[in-house]
């Protein structure tokens, strides 16, 4: 394990599937596990729709527990997040930024007038 740092980027081959992630050899003697969360950006019901046994895949190295001699993988730390929104702030009707919360005595007015039109 000393050879593989937190950070690293490796290719490994998907050995195991369970319902909570997948293992991942990453050589002869180490082996990981990805966690569900960190298969892909979004939700993941069923690793299967995901990844198959043998398949080789990508991950960053998240954690290296030396003592318990486990490593944590992440697939989406390799990956570009699609499902980001926008980084351009929304804005009001008026051209001022929108941050998303408001009062809804700031929201009632707007919205009797959207209703009056």
């Amino acid at each position: 394990m000393s050879e593989y740092k937190v950070g690293d980027v490796v290719t490994g081959k998907v050995t195991g599937i369970q319902a909570y992630g997948a293992f991942v050899a990453l050589d002869e003697h180490t082996q990981g596990l990805v966690h569900i969360s960190e298969i892909t950006h979004g939700f993941v019901k069923d690793i299967h729709d995901f990844l198959e046994l043998e398949q080789e895949v990508k991950v960053r190295i998240l954690d290296i527990d030396s003592e318990a001699n486990k490593i944590s993988l992440s697939i989406r730390a390799t990956e570009e997040n699609n499902h980001t929104t926008s980084k351009k702030k929304p804005t009001r009707d008026d051209g001022k930024e929108d941050n998303g919360f408001h009062t809804l005595k700031e929201k009632l007015q707007e919205w009797i007038e959207k209703a009056d039109k």
